[in-house]
């Protein structure tokens, strides 16, 4: 086969960070033809460093140059426009999380990747490692825990410094993005106001990582939100929420908490804390992705623990590029991260926002 033609829509900081250095290992079957980055000396900068054959300052020069393959990376703002574009343009396509900002935005791209037969993808690292994968064979094995009755979802990692403007900057070297302490390098560091200006970023903590966290339990369970009661909270005064407390019923009866927590840079050595528990009928499902846990309980059976390999749980986005490039070669690669997964997410962070602002229970979209 020929090699993979290659667009990046918006080569910040964590583009640079994680999904271009990983992008490298399949230098045998890609090329990369053409990245954007809104900044002109940055484009050019990104394009030097990697190899691309050319950068531009608008997306629209990346479709020109007709890739086959086209990771979107800009603020969540744009994913809409952009990915429909490339979908549209025969691409398959990565889309980094949050998906989109609204649940109408996120039908009409996974409608469009079916219309078009192209694969579409969130960056939902997690989806992708082992402990994750295991958590989902048994959920779906022997029954899994029988009926879902209750779902609990617990997150807390370092976005406080983020969510003011703060944000340090990625490690060059790293696939799993982490912090580097003291110098700030331009090309690795977010622009403040994608996390800090809701009309760019959405919102807060929501947006930032409970897509994260409820993509990982709706993706576990296969459940969608029927209505939604939050809580949010901005102690320093922020534009955008710190924490979040949601209360969600599912179209199935069950219902589940979910929450948000902006911990501390250095707390946990910058790990995040995640915890996914599901009840059922005839058992229940314990994934705890900060001490490398994962455990199901069935009456039947008595309870299973997964041997896991240490750091399990970490974070790191290199399964979500992976599997890109494979299903654009036509293999039989599982895409653990699909548009419609993003469609349920954004239904219930969506909602969770309006109830938020006003107060109420709010119908899922």
């Amino acid at each position: 086969m020929s090699k993979l033609r290659l667009g990046v829509i918006g080569a910040g900081a964590w583009s640079v960070a994680s999904h271009l250095p990983r992008l490298q290992h399949h230098r045998d079957t890609v090329d990369f033809v053409a990245v954007n980055r809104r900044d002109p000396e940055m484009a050019e900068s990104v394009r030097a460093r990697f190899g691309f054959a050319s950068a531009h300052t608008h997306y629209e020069g990346v479709l020109e140059a007709n890739p086959d393959i086209v990771v979107v990376a800009s603020p969540v703002r744009w994913h809409h426009e952009q990915a429909k574009a490339a979908l549209e343009a025969g691409a398959h396509v990565l889309v980094e999380k949050p998906f989109t900002l609204h649940p109408e935005e996120a039908r009409d791209l996974a409608a469009t990747a079916d219309a078009a037969d192209r694969h579409l993808l969130i960056a939902l690292g997690w989806h992708y490692k082992d402990i994750v994968i295991r958590a989902k064979e048994l959920m779906d094995r022997d029954g899994g825990v029988g009926e879902i009755e209750h779902v609990s979802i617990v997150m807390s990692s370092t976005t406080r410094e983020a969510l003011v403007g703060r944000q340090p900057s990625f490690a060059a070297d790293q696939t799993a993005g982490e912090i580097v302490s003291g110098e700030q390098v331009p090309e690795l560091t977010p622009r403040p106001e994608t996390l800090t200006d809701p009309a760019i970023s959405g919102g807060g903590y929501a947006q930032a990582q409970l897509s994260h966290a409820l993509g990982l339990g709706l993706w576990l369970t296969g459940l969608r939100g029927a209505e939604v009661f939050a809580m949010m909270a901005s102690p320093q005064g922020t534009q955008v929420e710190f924490h979040d407390s949601i209360s969600v019923r599912f179209t199935s009866g069950a219902i589940g908490s979910v929450s948000g927590a902006s911990a501390h840079l250095a707390v946990n050595a910058g790990k995040h804390y995640l915890v996914v528990q599901v009840i059922g009928s005839e058992g229940q499902l314990t994934v705890d992705l900060n001490r490398e846990l994962l455990t199901r309980y069935r009456v039947d059976e008595g309870e299973l623990t997964v041997p896991l390999a240490s750091e399990a749980g970490a974070y790191d986005c290199a399964g979500p590029i992976d599997a890109l490039v494979a299903l654009a070669r036509g293999t039989d690669a599982p895409n653990n991260s699909p548009g419609e997964l993003g469609v349920r997410t954004v239904e219930i962070i969506e909602a969770a926002y309006r109830s938020a602002q006003s107060g109420h229970l709010e119908a899922v979209a």
